[in-house]
């Protein structure tokens, strides 16, 4: 009896799989290792020894069920022999064994792919954490709101809310004013009280105390700066003043020792009657120097004289009058009158109404500047007789002037108050209008104040005179006026004269409650530093003599106000009297009462001149021009 069985071949081909394919797993993981690191991999290893014990328990069962079969076989050919031939045994077992295995290196292969899977998710999720953490520290240092660094010190210091939300303090604080009390991270209620400054020891911030201490400390030079510029002009202007008070006084003191070498033993009265002078009381010699009537001339039959001026350049007076000729060529215009031989020579007409303003400028070219109640005010060449130039103000026009500092300005006072600018260059209309400073009362009169080298008043600008009061408009540049009420009698002045190389104006008031007679108040011009700023001035006047005349004043006169013919730095005043029909002539520095200049008629105007050396005074009524002479 014989039979055939390859139990043991089979199983020796299982166990040949089960070490290669644990060979296999045990490359695999220390590549793994190698890859990722032992710690990574600790529980691979205890996953693939748990796998190697399972393997292990398998086959042993295996080979137990194998021996089993293989006994039960024996035994059971040994008591079927006698009966029958014997059977082939297949060997199932050993094939079950390889499946089981190859199962098995699947669940492996698979297990190592979701682990390697696993691992590089935990690799991108470190990767993303670091990521994020760079990025909340990079905004831990930086303000939510401006997202500029936090400092240490100054106004962006680190600040926090209750809530507890970090924000620079100067942010959050304009935060908290404008943006109804919340937090603007979290949505929270808070208010300006919950703002906690923060010392934090490890605050990661910008020290900005060395550049906070030279900003303060660039101010504070550039202070010291402006304060020395400014002393370093007061300094300079007031040189200017002393240095031309020592030229007068050398000159003085020049004229004085001629007098004293000239009159020889009597030289010692010489200094006496130079005093005399300069203090307005006229020596014996000197009083003979008075204004002497030199020729009357008749303007207009009708009446209707209104202004006159005078041109230096082309040595003539001209006078306004309405038109010789109403019919033929009605309106208003002016009359010329020579310098030199006081007659008159021609009439130019230029406005359709009565003429209230009439001024010269230091332009060689002759051009006089007028003012109208049509509404326009006119450029006239009196070298051509015709007019250049016009200008529609739409309101009447009650004054008018030159810019003595730039004479291609020329001014209008308005009968509202305002003020227009005009620039010659621009013949359409005006650049600017000064707006009234209080009522809208007429501009009766209009002066500009050349700027000069005076530590008391170095200012130039606009003198306007209204009816309820006067006005220094300061030009601060070309395009920049500054209003300066002056404190002048309110509802009672007339007119407003300027003398410039003083600094002092005449203002007239008309008699009212309190005074029953017409004034003439001599005000001197003065120039103190503002209290908010040193480079700003605050302009005033302050009165310093007083004239007074007679108890009628029915007519808007304009009076003069001009340096003494004699040179000597004396000025005087002249003032029309109505109730006298004459002209006053008062020293200003004694107040005294020179001379009257007597009229037919009320005077209603005055020009001092200078022809040839010689000085002349104009007194203007309304149909006739005066000549007084200097002598």
């Amino acid at each position: 009896m014989s039979f055939t069985c390859n139990p043991p071949n089979s199983r020796s081909g299982a166990l040949d799989n089960y070490f290669r394919v644990n060979r296999q797993q045990r490359t695999v993981s220390v590549r793994l290792a190698a890859e990722y690191g032992e710690d990574e991999m600790s529980s691979e290893d205890s996953s693939t020894d748990l796998s190697t014990d399972l393997s292990e328990s398998e086959e042993s069962g295996s080979s137990t069920e194998i021996e089993d079969e293989y006994e039960g076989d024996e035994s059971a050919a040994a008591s079927s022999a006698p009966a029958s031939a014997p059977a082939p045994v297949t060997p199932v077992p050993a094939r079950s064994i390889e499946d089981e295995d190859a199962q098995l290196v699947l669940q492996e292969q698979g297990s190592l792919a979701s682990h390697s899977e696993d691992t590089s998710n935990v690799k991108e999720d470190t990767t993303s954490n670091k990521a994020s953490n760079v990025a909340s520290d990079d905004e831990g240092d930086t303000c939510s709101i401006c997202f500029e660094p936090w400092t240490n010190a100054g106004q962006h210091r680190l600040a926090a809310l209750r809530c507890g939300h970090l924000f620079g303090f100067t942010c959050i604080d304009r935060w908290l004013r404008g943006q109804g009390g919340k937090c603007p991270q979290c949505n929270k209620k808070a208010k300006r009280s919950d703002v906690v400054l923060l010392y934090a020891r490890a605050l990661k911030a910008v020290d900005t105390s060395e550049q906070e201490r030279l900003k303060s400390d660039l101010e504070k030079e550039q202070m010291l700066r402006r304060k020395a510029e400014l002393e370093s002009a007061q300094c300079r202007l007031q040189l200017q003043f002393l240095t031309d008070e020592c030229t007068k006084l050398r000159k003085q003191l020049q004229e004085l020792r001629c007098l004293m070498a000239k009159h020889g033993p009597s030289a010692s009265q010489g200094p006496s009657s130079s005093n005399n002078c300069l203090t307005g009381h006229p020596s014996s010699s000197q009083s003979q120097c008075k204004y002497q009537f030199e020729k009357g001339i008749m303007v207009s039959q009708s009446g209707n004289c209104r202004v006159m001026a005078y041109c230096a350049s082309m040595s003539c007076l001209v006078v306004s009058q309405p038109s010789p000729q109403t019919t033929l060529l009605p309106g208003c215009g002016v009359k010329k009158i020579s310098g030199v031989n006081f007659r008159s020579t021609q009439y130019v007409p230029i406005h359709s109404k009565q003429i209230r303003g009439l001024a010269f400028s230091d332009r060689p070219d002759s051009i006089l500047l007028s003012a109208s109640l049509d509404n326009t005010i006119k450029l006239t060449s009196l070298i051509a007789n015709t007019v250049v130039q016009t200008y529609n103000t739409g309101r009447p026009v009650w004054s008018c002037c030159w810019c003595s500092d730039d004479t291609n300005y020329i001014y209008a006072g308005l009968i509202n108050g305002s003020i227009l600018i005009y620039d010659m260059r621009d013949t359409t209309t005006h650049v600017q209008e000064l707006l009234p400073q209080g009522s809208r009362c007429p501009v009766t009169s209009l002066t500009y104040l050349p700027r000069m080298a005076s530590a008391a008043f170095p200012c130039g600008g606009l003198v306007a005179g209204t009816l309820e009061g006067g006005c220094f408009w300061e030009q601060k540049s070309t395009n920049t006026y500054k209003a300066h009420l002056l404190p002048l009698e309110v509802g009672s002045c007339t007119d407003i004269q300027i003398e410039p190389t003083m600094r002092h104006c005449l203002v007239t008031y008309r008699p009212g409650k309190t005074h029953n007679s017409l004034r003439c108040v001599m005000m001197e011009l003065s120039s103190s530093p503002s209290l908010e700023s040193l480079e700003n001035l605050v302009c005033t006047c302050y009165p310093v003599q007083t004239f007074n005349a007679g108890p009628t004043c029915k007519l808007l006169t304009k009076n003069a106000i001009f340096t003494s013919p004699e040179k000597d730095g004396s000025v005087l005043v002249c003032a029309g009297d109505e109730a006298t029909n004459s002209a006053m002539v008062w020293n200003a520095g004694s107040g005294s009462l020179i001379q009257k200049l007597q009229a037919d008629q009320p005077v209603l105007d005055i020009c001092p001149f200078e022809v040839n050396q010689s000085s002349f005074l104009g007194t203007l009524t309304e149909k006739m021009v005066k000549i007084y002479k200097w002598a």
